[in-house]
């Protein structure tokens, strides 16, 4: 029973410091962008080389006329 009395006292100051970080660190702005490192770590810095639309469609008109040329051929 006498461990009470030197734990209570304990819990009570650690829940205080706890209270007190907690506002300290909303005071700081630690909460205020919550999802701003989540997805900037998603976030490729280099632009990723893929073709464009116009190019994909250049690319289709080109094979298909070398598909035209080489049937005109064989007939």
């Amino acid at each position: 029973m006498e461990v009470i009395y030197g734990l209570l006292p304990g819990m009570l100051l650690l829940g205080i410091i706890g209270v007190g970080l907690f506002f300290w660190a909303v005071r700081s702005g630690q909460y205020d962008d919550m999802e701003g490192s989540a997805n900037r770590i998603l976030m490729d810095d280099d632009p990723v080389n893929t073709p464009t639309d116009t190019e994909v469609e250049k690319t289709e008109q080109t094979s298909n006329e070398v598909e035209r040329e080489q049937e005109r051929k064989q007939k």
